[in-house]
């Protein structure tokens, strides 16, 4: 699956590690229509340094994707963070940052988070933790909190 292989990948790049001077990696995961999923190359698109250590970087996934095998549909924007026991962040979570259905967040011990915002809807956000190649239910975004990101921890 696209999803359990994807941060390990990443996570081999330049800087992909560097903690706070490290690199984020962008991309798209997307598909062709025919039940499979791919995700794009990865990407800096964003700094590729600081000069001074910050717990937040700035990437901008692609849009789009152009794959010769087909017409692509994007399903969902990824990102890396350089540094481990990193967590969706608040600004990840903001409504106005939302381009897809789904945004898949992942650190340098490869936690793979994924946000389900249901933009536009009135149901809650969903905030996901992968747990053995599994999507484990850990928060929700209450529809009166989808604009500012904030989330309602889900007890296990």
């Amino acid at each position: 699956m696209v999803i359990d292989q994807l941060c390990p990948a990443v996570m081999r790049l330049p800087r992909a590690q560097g903690r706070e001077y490290g690199q984020e990696y962008c991309g798209a995961i997307y598909s062709l229509g025919n039940g499979a999923y791919h995700a794009s190359i990865p990407s800096t698109l964003g700094p590729l340094l600081k000069a001074i250590p910050e717990r937040q970087k700035r990437c901008k996934p692609p849009r789009y994707v152009d794959d010769p095998r087909g017409r692509t549909v994007v399903l969902a924007d990824y990102h890396s963070h350089p540094w481990a026991d990193s967590r969706m962040s608040p600004e990840d979570r903001l409504e106005a940052r939302q381009r897809f259905s789904i945004r898949i967040q992942f650190d340098t011990k490869c936690r793979v988070m994924k946000l389900v915002p249901y933009v536009g809807e009135m149901r809650p956000g969903e905030l996901y933790e992968r747990r053995d190649q599994r999507w484990a239910l850990i928060g929700i975004i209450k529809p009166e909190h989808k604009a500012d990101g904030i989330i309602t921890e889900v007890s296990e």
